[in-house]
This record gives structure tokens, sequence and C-alpha cells, in this order.
């Protein structure tokens, strides 16, 4: 989501980004523990890394594959699946499913302008624009 990091760069100091975790395993059948694993490289301050490596390569996450993405961003793989297997990072991820779902959100990515849940197309256009107006 590179337009992100130009929304960062437009609205410096204004806008908050939050990354709330929605695994949906009926399509993703391995996203709960892509997850994980992302909470597990947090431990290790290797999230953002991990996270990028894991949606660029999105048909390789398997437990084996994201412990191999964890060693390839730098982090200490065999931390990252000794976690995944004791689940250590399971309710984490279940509490942001929860609130999302508490919150009217069906799909990743959502984004919330204002306080409301932006709907239908995003770009950096179109959220700029939406970000603009929420300033009045």
């Amino acid at each position: 989501m590179g337009f992100v990091t130009e929304l960062e760069r437009r609205f410096a100091g204004e806008l908050r980004f939050a990354f709330r975790h929605l695994p949906i395993s009926k399509f993703h059948p391995h996203a709960q523990h892509a997850a994980e694993a992302a909470e597990a490289a947090a431990a290790q301050d290797g999230f953002w890394p991990l996270h990028a490596r894991l949606f660029a390569h999105p048909d390789e996450l398997a437990d084996e594959q994201l412990a191999a993405h964890a060693a390839a961003v730098g982090l200490d793989a065999d931390a990252v699946t000794e976690a995944l297997a004791a689940g250590t990072h399971a309710a984490r991820v279940h509490e942001d499913a929860d609130a999302a779902r508490a919150a009217g959100i069906r799909s990743t990515p959502t984004f919330v302008i204002g306080g409301e849940r932006h709907e239908g197309f995003y770009d950096v256009e179109t959220l700029s624009e939406a970000l603009e107006f929420s300033r009045t």
C-alpha cells in the first residue's frame, strides 16, 4: 500500500495510520497464522518489514514459508515458528478481528476518516480529497 506512504507525506503530522488484523480464513486459509507471524515479528521490532514481505508474497504463507520470510527480513525465524506453534499472538489477532467486526468492518483495507468509514474506491487522490474535506 504505497499510497499510504504518500498520504503520510502529504498530511505529515495530521494523519494517524493504524493497522489492525482482520484475517478472513474463509478466503485466505493462512491468514490467521500470517497475522500471528506479523505479531511475532512485532515482538522483535520487525512488524512492518515482515508485513511488507508477506503482502508481496501472498501465495507463500504456509508456516514454513512464514519462517523463511521472517529470516529474509532479518528476524529470528525460530522465535516466529515457536510463537506460531504456541499460539502466542492468537488472542491479539482475535481481539483485532473482534473489534473490526464490532465496528462494522468486513474487509481490508478499510479506511476511517473523521470517525467515519470511507466507502468505495480508494487511491491517493480519493483519500486525499476525503481527508481535506474532513478538515472542514
